[in-house]
């Protein structure tokens, strides 16, 4: 073997071992950021943000559950759009039952707020697929420890039946609205579009 043969079979030998080491630390650098980004993913700074991506990219819901434990859809009254006052309609529907029913989030979701004002007195909000909001009003109370940022499942408890704020002295119930982009929608429909179990 000449000189010249030795030099390009280790020149030939060098490329190889230095792209070799390039795919090395290309394939762990891959690997690091990957793992960060798993472990970002999973850190509760990113949870809210990733919950509401998850509940955009869910559809619609075409039939629910009644939101007020015992209730069948058959009992609720088709009162959406219904005059209220001189200036404003029905945005819901309401489910009577008796003070302290346990009233349950007719879809998953995130809750949004839970506060206590104006004619909904105690109320909760929920987003829930496809951004809609759940609107579960004149509450007697809330669930334990129940806090805006909460993940809930279909069928977690909210709160019970009550006649906070506007209701104050009416016969306990829920009123129920599904809020979209364009605005209110009756949920009636879809409630009674749930098999009876």
């Amino acid at each position: 073997m000449t000189d010249a043969q030795d030099t390009s079979t280790a020149a030939t030998r060098r490329d190889y071992t230095s792209l070799a080491g390039v795919a090395v630390v290309v394939a762990v650098a891959s690997l690091v950021a990957l793992g960060a980004f798993h472990w970002a993913r999973h850190q509760p700074l990113l949870a809210y943000p990733r919950a509401i991506a998850e509940l955009r990219a869910m559809p619609a819901p075409v039939a629910m559950a009644v939101p007020v434990e015992g209730v069948s859809a058959s009992r609720i009254a088709d009162t959406f759009g219904a005059p209220r006052g001189r200036d404003r309609r029905h945005q819901g529907v309401d489910i009577f039952a008796p003070r302290g029913t346990p009233v349950r989030s007719a879809t998953p979701g995130l809750v949004l707020s839970v506060r206590d004002q104006g004619l909904g007195g105690r109320q909760v909000w929920v987003l829930g697929p496809a951004h809609e909001r759940h609107y579960y009003a004149h509450l007697d109370d809330w669930a334990p420890a129940l806090r805006a940022g909460d993940r809930v499942r279909t069928g977690a408890l909210l709160g019970t039946v009550g006649d906070t704020g506007n209701a104050r002295g009416t016969p306990p119930h829920l009123h129920y609205g599904v809020y979209t982009a364009n605005g209110a929608i009756d949920p009636l429909p879809r409630l009674r579009a749930t098999p009876v179990r």
